[in-house]
């Protein structure tokens, strides 16, 4: 062949192209790494739209006197719920004292306290801190707090007495956040590493060969994380690198898996395992660009995004997978070409016949009659499910869209935002602080609602706030002058939790009130205020970039498949089983980690994973189904793709289950239920979806299917017989046009040879093309 893929495949095979290839790709690596090895600055975390109310009353914030002075609270209780004798509160507020003289600086020598609650059951003592830029920095601080409390005397003979001390507030939650991920990425490496490693034992059967993939796309996932580190740096992004390594490595073991699986194909017909290398990379490399392309197009999507995080996510990830495809398609082959087909032991396929034998006509009829009645004998077990689906198609799809909708019920009872406690999967000390806070002192003590007012106008905005339903008490704090304007600090303290339903609605009333007091200017900030902004952003994130997702991988399939019907029937059962996994794993976060909803930010990334994931399978089985259904026509065409994907697309939706089980063990709630939903959604995808759902549709509309491609469409018009050999003999008479001719000789060159052989008894077939 001729063509730029066949002579690539010959470059990155050939016994002195694969030593050179990987020689480069060596020497790029190692360059790349040494010249972004210091990427990777910390950078405040925002969670909320940059042009929300609560991120501009935030820079007011940042601007006022000695900004990074706050306070952290430090929550006293009896453990046995009995309330604080006087001796109790003159302790604590010696605890309170020698706090303040060990910090050795101004911001933490006016402790405030002990504030007694009103049932006398609990304690607060105010600790200002220094807060770092990030949640990084303020941990250290927040940590030689904790430390100090614990080394401290009379903490001891409290906490000895039954006593209980936990810091919480605001900058403890952030630094706690903060705090979770010492380790946890490293953590997920190995977790991730050890699934895909064992999945890859058990799919190739072989102890040697699963080292050469994983050991690729673990150099792409290192790769990866410099890259996107540096490219963080330029743009100012905010990204989980979690993430990001986690889609490294599913994708890159999903496009492994494709590639090696028809490598293995292809050594059972071809000798040479150079030759059957090069002929592999050909027919999947396209696939694999295609499926590449999908995802990566779907998270350029993200640069829409409005919340920071979701759109730093997006061109971060697009750019490690891009990596990961790089590497699986210019890494592996040489690597696999070096190793030669040993590499398959004990399990090493073998050819029917060598490279250099040549079969007469009737030699080739032979073998074909000869190997056929064994290969029904012994069908897979692809083969048997894809045959039983097609031959009663109404039956499997009424079945599988019952059971889809079944778990899309799943969704019913949740509701979606999490507030501050709930966010942590394991619950930390800030978190604990948080609930002993709730139940004695009201909700809205640890996170104060913030109102930044023209100081003329002040007095008039907390005289308006304060005579709201739902405010204990509205003060002004602090006073400056910012840009030539006088602004007035406020801080406004809720009875009800900051990030319920009625918190959330207090702080939009509260914006209501002050707006309407003409010459204020005031805006409204704080925790709640933000967790509102975030859930709004996400919710127009969601709105925004869905249509996009699905545009994107609809204009992809159309390109791939050349058949509107049949790409939009992908596309459609794509988003169907998108909702089925949502609901199923809503259900499951509901019963493994107790949690009735779902994080905002959940939605719109499980729905685009899962989106753009799923069509890659779809590209897997439906590219292989148009190949053979121009030689064995629409129906038994998704048969012989369902025999032939099946296996394969099943073990890559199994490997990426596993890798996005292992979010699970990170902190955060967002990225375990992640992790879960599109983990579970995988499988559906791969098991249901693929193997029953897609079948069944295709066997019920059949050769229609491929519209308006005439050698799939007219396959029974094709010839007296209506078989293959028809459907072969009518593109070669020029009754296809050209999008005919292209599907047909994207068909391996090796089928039509054959097919040739046993209808007419004429030609030859040669092992090495």
């Amino acid at each position: 062949m001729n063509s730029p893929l066949a002579k690539t495949a010959h470059t990155l095979t050939s016994k002195r192209g694969s030593w050179l290839v990987l020689g480069g790709v060596v020497v790029l690596v190692a360059l790349l790494f040494g010249l972004l090895s210091g990427a990777g600055e910390d950078r405040p975390s925002e969670t909320a739209p940059a042009d929300s109310e609560s991120t501009q009353a935030h820079q007011i914030l940042d601007k006022f006197p000695e900004a990074d002075k706050q306070s952290v609270m430090v929550v006293a209780s009896n453990e046995d719920g009995s309330e604080l004798s006087a001796d109790d509160q003159a302790e604590l507020e010696k605890l309170g004292g020698s706090l303040g003289d060990s910090g050795g600086d101004e911001s933490t020598a006016a402790v405030t306290g002990p504030i007694l609650s009103d049932d006398r059951q609990a304690a607060l003592l105010m600790v200002p801190i220094t807060v770092g830029l990030t949640n990084s920095d303020t941990a250290d601080t927040v940590d030689e707090l904790r430390t100090a409390i614990a080394d401290d005397p009379t903490a001891q003979s409290l906490t000895d007495d039954g006593m209980s001390l936990l810091v919480t507030g605001g900058p403890a939650i952030g630094a706690d956040i903060a705090s979770a991920f010492n380790g946890a990425d490293f953590t997920l490496l190995i977790v991730t590493i050890v699934i895909v490693a064992l999945l890859l034992i058990i799919t190739y059967r072989s102890p040697v060969l699963w080292l050469l993939p994983l050991i690729v796309i673990g150099t792409a996932d290192g790769l990866a994380s410099t890259v996107t580190a540096a490219v963080g740096d330029l743009l100012d992004l905010q990204f989980d690198a979690g993430i990001i390594s986690v889609l490294v490595f599913g994708a890159g073991a999903n496009y492994a898996l494709l590639f090696i699986s028809r490598y293995r194909e292809e050594l059972r017909r071809i000798a040479d395992h150079r030759t059957a290398l090069a002929e592999a990379w050909t027919h999947t490399a396209s696939t694999i660009l295609a499926s590449n392309l999908t995802v990566v197009l779907s998270l350029l999507s993200l640069v829409f995004a409005i919340i920071p995080g979701t759109r730093g996510l997006g061109i971060t990830a697009a750019v490690g997978l891009l990596i990961s495809a790089a590497a699986v398609l210019f890494a592996l082959p040489p690597v696999l070409a070096i190793c030669g087909k040993t590499m398959f032991w004990p399990f090493i396929p073998k050819a029917e016949a060598t490279a250099d034998e040549e079969l007469t006509p009737a030699e080739a009829a032979a073998a074909t009659r000869a190997t056929a009645p064994a290969s029904a004998a012994k069908p897979s077990i692809w083969r048997t499910i894809a045959t039983r689906v097609v031959r009663r198609p109404g039956l499997h799809l009424g079945a599988g869209i019952v059971i889809l909708g079944v778990l899309a019920t799943g969704f019913i009872g949740s509701s979606i935002g999490l507030d501050q406690t709930e966010k942590f999967r394991v619950q930390s000390e800030s978190a604990q602080g948080l609930d002993v806070l709730a139940d004695h002192f009201p909700p809205g003590e640890s996170q104060p609602i913030w109102i930044v007012a023209d100081t003329d106008h002040a007095d008039d905005v907390v005289d308006s706030v304060s005579d709201m339903d739902g405010v204990v008490r509205a003060s002004a704090i602090e006073e400056t002058t910012i840009d030539g304007t006088s602004v007035t600090k406020i801080m406004v303290t809720g009875e009800l939790e900051p990030d319920s339903a009625k918190g959330l609605e207090l702080v939009e009333d509260i914006r209501t009130d002050v707006h309407a007091i003409d010459g204020a200017n005031a805006q409204v900030g704080g925790a709640a205020a933000t967790e509102l902004d975030a859930r709004d952003g996400n919710r127009t994130d969601f709105v925004t970039i869905v249509p996009m997702v699905l545009a994107i991988s609809f204009i992809i399939l159309l390109g791939i498949l050349r058949a509107p019907i049949a790409a939009f029937t992908l596309l459609l059962v794509n988003v169907v089983s998108s909702a089925a996994a949502i609901g199923l794993g809503a259900f499951l976060s509901r019963t493994i980690f107790g949690q009735s909803a779902l994080d905002a930010q959940v939605p719109i990334l499980a729905f685009l994973f899962l989106v753009a994931l799923g069509i890659d399978y779809s590209i897997f089985l439906a590219h292989r189904a148009k190949k053979e259904s121009v030689l064995h026509g629409g129906r038994q065409g998704m048969v012989e793709a369902v025999a032939h994907t099946g296996g394969v697309i099943t073990s890559a939706g199994i490997v990426l289950a596993g890798v996005f089980a292992a979010l699970g063990m990170l902190p955060l709630m967002v990225l375990g239920q992640l992790g879960l939903i599109v983990g579970v959604g995988v499988l559906v995808d791969t098991i249901i979806v693929r193997t029953v759902i897609v079948p069944s549709i295709f066997g019920l509309v059949g050769d229609k299917m491929w519209w308006p491609n005439k050698v799939i469409t007219h396959f029974d018009e094709g010839g007296a017989d209506g078989g293959t050999g028809g459907a072969v003999r009518a593109a070669g008479s020029g009754q296809a046009d050209d999008a005919d001719d292209s599907a047909v000789d994207s068909v391996p060159t090796h089928l039509l040879a054959e097919q040739e052989h046993v209808n007419s008894g004429s030609g030859s077939h040669h092992g090495r093309h």
